[in-house]
């Protein structure tokens, strides 16, 4: 089946995020796959999505699970091979659903072929790849760049003498964007997918392609201030992050590789901006109408913690800053992901989480952007706990116990909850533990439940579909207290007041002011979420949200 090449399909589209490690494993050995994935697709098609992104599947020698790319063009073993993925990419367009791939090109493994030619010596074709420098006199590293996983983001080669940049592990050495036969070699593994019929990609730490080729330090942060996409026991959080990335010809290479999807009717990006400040501008930069990305995956709503009914405040804060700075840009938000705690635990829901999840994806399907779905999230999954003789990520083994890793949200997917390993494997042991825990929020026993979660959200998904503000429209904030959320979307003919009860208890809100500026609204039905609406004051259940229009609409 060919998909319609609607340019513009992906501006309001819901998205689920497939970690494939943990979502099926079809062969039993205890890892997720490609024909695990296409096993599950009508699973996914039925909740309501209109395209998935998979995380990395390349050869890989799996240091950072699939992040450090051994061969660009080819799927690793351990999930299947290129026919595997043929067969899910024809299966996902059959069910209507279009297929973004992880494409990690800021960095390969040092595994990877481009890599072992580099480090032979200083003269050969392929030496300046990557970001290698001379050692100070005093033979310590260039600058004060720090990894993101900890440490110097410098390591020295013995054979070259000299030093390479890696901004994660050490085995995943920094390609050098500088060179112009580097950018045509990654706009080249680009094309082998587009032409292959995937309809796009998520470009993972887009923002890290490019280095100050001066090499200058990175001044310090402000006492206090602390960047909110790292732990607060990672001293990376301690630089203003000026010169290791987010430098100015990134914007030049993306406008090739817009060129490079524009040749392709219906191919669309979607870029992971990890930027330490003036977030909106960036985005706004990253995705500028017709030339860049088509999207920015932004960390604003990963980054926010609290406690149940404390997020109201600090997510307008971050919606209204978003919507001051990115013009006419586009946002991909998301609350959970492969690198953060689960939502539910992260706000304080985990002993909510039936209650609390079909209103933390109706929240995140209603803002001004593209929604993506973290797999699980629909099923109200918590953070599980990982014991540190289980765990995987050399993110938490490097700063255990203050900080467990990612392995937590990364746990196999529930599937059956009589089943061993919950219906993900068939292995005795599967690659991280299923959480206990989960099993009672397994897919089978919340689709058998009207009230559950998953059918709940499933159902929401179904409705937004029709509601073009919900999926095109601008967007304003209005004043109310903790622990409310209110905002209106408006697009053509269509205008939606959307009220969100964030706390646990009971709450009413006068809506006078609203109703006195913009008229009266009404109670939209469909949508699956309780409320009253006594003449301007609404009255909302704990973890609700109520849908208006305005009266004649």
């Amino acid at each position: 089946m060919t998909l319609n090449t609607d340019k513009n399909w992906w501006r309001g589209a819901t998205l689920y995020q497939i970690y494939p490690r943990s979502f099926v494993d079809s062969n039993g050995d205890g890892v997720g796959d490609l024909a695990g994935i296409r096993r599950e697709l009508a699973y996914v098609a039925g909740l309501g999505v209109e395209a998935v992104w998979i995380s990395p599947f390349f050869k890989s020698p799996m240091r950072d699970f699939g992040y450090d790319v051994s061969d660009y063009c080819d799927v690793d073993p351990m999930f299947g091979n290129l026919a595997d993925f043929r067969a899910l990419l024809a299966e996902a367009h059959g069910l209507g659903l279009r297929v973004l791939i992880d494409l990690v090109v800021s960095h390969t493994s040092e595994e990877h072929a481009w890599f072992k030619q580099s480090r032979q010596d200083r003269s050969n074709p392929k030496a300046d790849w990557y970001v290698w420098a001379n050692a100070k006199p005093d033979g310590q590293a260039p600058n004060n760049w720090l990894s993101l996983f900890g440490g110097s983001a410098w390591a020295w080669d013995a054979g070259r003498q000299q030093y390479y940049l890696h901004n994660f592990l050490a085995c995943q050495p920094d390609l050098n964007f500088h060179h112009p036969e580097v950018q045509d070699a990654v706009l080249a593994q680009a094309r082998f997918w587009l032409d292959l019929g995937v309809d796009g990609f998520r470009l993972d730490v887009v923002n890290f392609y490019f280095h100050d080729r001066l090499l200058r330090d990175n001044p310090l942060l402000p006492p206090g201030q602390l960047t909110n996409t790292v732990e607060a026991c990672n001293p990376y959080g301690l630089q203003d992050h000026l010169y290791d990335k987010t430098q100015p010809e990134n914007l030049l290479f993306l406008q090739r590789f817009r060129a490079l999807l524009d040749a392709y009717p219906g191919a669309a990006a979607v870029g992971e901006l990890g930027v330490d400040s003036e977030v909106a501008r960036h985005s706004r930069e990253y995705t500028e109408a017709g030339r860049r990305l088509h999207m920015v995956y932004s960390f604003d709503l990963l980054g926010c913690k609290g406690e149940a009914g404390s997020m109201s405040k600090a997510l307008r804060r971050a919606l209204e800053a978003m919507e001051a700075g990115i013009g006419d840009g586009w946002v991909s938000w998301a609350l959970s992901n492969h690198d953060f705690e689960r939502v539910v635990s992260r706000w304080g829901y985990a002993a909510h989480g039936r209650q609390a999840a079909p209103l933390l994806l109706a929240l995140l399907c209603s803002l001004r952007g593209s929604p993506c779905i973290y797999q699980g999230d629909e099923l109200g999954l918590s953070q599980a706990e990982v014991p540190f003789e289980r765990l995987q990520d050399p993110y938490g083994k490097a700063f255990w116990p203050e900080f467990k890793g990612r392995d937590g949200c990364r746990t196999p997917m529930p599937w059956l909850s009589q089943a061993p390993q919950a219906g993900f494997s068939s292995a005795p042991e599967t690659w991280l533990p299923l959480d206990p825990a989960h099993r009672s929020m397994a897919v089978d026993l919340q689709s058998a439940r009207s009230d559950s979660a998953l059918r709940r959200i499933s159902h929401f998904l179904h409705w937004r579909k029709q509601q073009p503000a919900l999926r095109l429209g601008d967007i304003r904030l209005f004043d109310c207290p903790e622990p409310l959320l209110l905002l209106l979307r408006s697009h053509g003919s269509q205008s939606l007041l959307c009220a969100f009860n964030l706390g646990t208890q009971t709450h009413s809100l006068d809506l006078s002011p609203v109703f006195a500026e913009l008229g009266e609204f009404r109670p939209v039905s469909g949508h699956g979420f309780d409320y009253e609406l006594q003449g301007a004051r609404l009255l909302l259940p704990p973890l609700s949200v109520a849908y208006l229009s305005p009266q004649g609409q």
